[in-house]
């Protein structure tokens, strides 16, 4: 397979997606995107186990050395979101840089990232959701809460949410970024009434000892732990922010409105983690924070049920912004993908009424709606970590190759300090990936696998590329 430079004209703004999608994104709309994406599971949920099995007090080291893998990797994502046409995505940015089949390997990758993804938040939101109901007195049956395997029928809830976003995604891109805005600063406000109760309640010897399991160790049983294994996890956290690129063909201004987007994003979060993160592990013990809903529990701990109550009702918001945005960017990426004739053209019709992939989103909705509500998903989180920190490796290479390979191609947005920048992203994210297990390793090696088969029985003799039209 020959190297194939592909997609290096940059974005005319000033053009309507020639497939139908609807530029009406503006700046703040993808910032906001980001934001919804990256602020749920990983404050809501991982703070505390990170915290509790992992780092102790140090979950704040892994928070900003996950953070700094990311700055790296989202400076690359913000020159190459400006710079080459297309889908964007670490799937477009692949195919600019390395050809067909390293961009479908990465296109690949991201189904399984972002599927995984919507479908494990949706458990998590379930379980919210369902503790909610129980304290108005509407508890659900047991056997639709739980997936067969733990002993149920259904998880009714986990099923029903995503079903919920499908339909909101049809009516369009402009309503469901309303919705995500709304939903934003709901959450925003919880994380606000949080921070303010918590650092009047700081006993400073919670810190102590302040990094109790190492920087990092491998146990009897395979598992990690340390400050980095708690890097690797606290990861998750952050996946969002690369679901921004994702939206260049429905930006108003790609050029301008997309490195805004990526970099206000992870910038803004990255400090709210830091924050919350220090002052979870002030207010109570780190070993009492083994618990789904650590920054609720802790609150409850030192008596502030009422403010309590309004973060899980914040955590149910800031889930479902995480779900609507990951599942926009699955979709778009299917798109891209049956566009360029790697997946079949059956995927790439636009309603002419909503402006949206319809088929996609509706097929997708339904696999994951049945992967939320029939399988307990468990350590697939860390499967999705693995696949993301690849996808950024290949974006950071992908920057220092069309450096030198279009060294003339117009950077509205251009990459400080390259190829430093991209450089350090690439080894810090390959360092992490080297913290996970070695069953993550495994199970992505076997995706990838059947991702490979795919492309040499189907998408490789329906591309574009190969019938002369790249």
């Amino acid at each position: 397979m020959t190297l194939q430079i592909f997609r290096t004209k940059p974005i005319d703004s000033s053009d309507e997606d020639s497939h139908g999608l609807s530029r009406c994104l503006s700046a703040w709309d993808l910032a906001f995107l980001g934001i919804g994406a990256i602020i749920g599971t990983g404050i809501f949920v991982l703070t505390g186990i990170a915290a509790a099995t992992q780092a102790g007090p140090a979950v704040v080291v892994s928070f900003i050395l996950a953070g700094l893998a990311c700055a790296f990797a989202a400076l690359s994502y913000a020159e190459l979101s400006a710079a080459v046409g297309g889908c964007g995505s670490a799937y477009g940015y692949s195919y600019a840089a390395f050809g067909e089949l390293c961009a479908f390997i990465i296109g690949w990758d991201l189904l399984l990232e972002y599927g995984i993804s919507v479908a494990a938040v949706a458990n998590g939101w379930a379980g919210y959701f369902n503790n909610a109901l129980t304290a108005i007195g509407l508890p659900l049956p047991e056997l639709l809460t739980k997936a067969p395997k733990l002993g149920g029928i259904i998880n009714l809830p986990a099923s029903g949410i995503i079903l919920a976003l499908m339909g909101l995604l049809i009516l369009g891109v402009k309503q469901s970024a309303k919705a995500n805005n709304a939903m934003v600063l709901v959450k925003l406000l919880t994380i606000t009434v949080f921070i303010v109760v918590a650092v009047f309640n700081v006993h400073p010897e919670n810190w102590q000892p302040f990094m109790p399991f190492g920087w990092f160790q491998t146990l009897p049983d395979g598992k990690t732990t340390g400050v980095l294994a708690g890097a690797s996890l606290v990861f998750f956290a952050y996946v969002g922010f690369d679901a921004v690129s994702t939206a260049t063909a429905e930006a108003k201004n790609p050029q301008r409105d997309l490195p805004f987007g990526i970099i206000t994003s992870l910038g803004f979060c990255t400090i709210i983690y830091i924050i919350v993160s220090g002052l979870l592990t002030g207010v109570v013990p780190y070993t009492d924070l083994n618990v789904s809903s650590p920054v609720a529990h802790a609150l409850s701990l030192i008596g502030f049920n009422a403010a309590s109550a309004l973060v899980a009702t914040g955590v149910i918001a800031g889930l479902t912004t995480v779900m609507l945005v990951l599942y926009y960017a699955l979709t778009r990426i299917i798109f891209a993908m049956s566009i360029d004739g790697l997946l079949s053209p059956f995927f790439n019709k636009v309603n002419p009424h909503t402006q949206t992939p319809v088929r996609i989103i509706v097929l997708c909705g339904v696999i994951m709606a049945v992967i939320a509500g029939l399988i307990p998903l468990g350590d697939l989180a860390e499967l999705v970590n693995i696949g993301t920190l690849a996808a950024f490796v290949l974006v950071c290479f992908g920057a220092i190759v069309l450096r030198i390979t279009k060294p003339d191609m117009p950077r509205p947005f251009r990459t400080p300090f390259s190829p430093l920048m991209p450089i350090l992203g690439m080894l810090s994210c390959g360092a992490l990936m080297g913290f996970l297990p070695a069953i993550t390793w495994l199970r992505f090696a076997v995706w990838l696998l059947i991702g490979l088969i795919v492309y040499f029985v189907y998408s490789m003799h329906h591309s574009k590329l190969m019938r002369g039209e790249g």
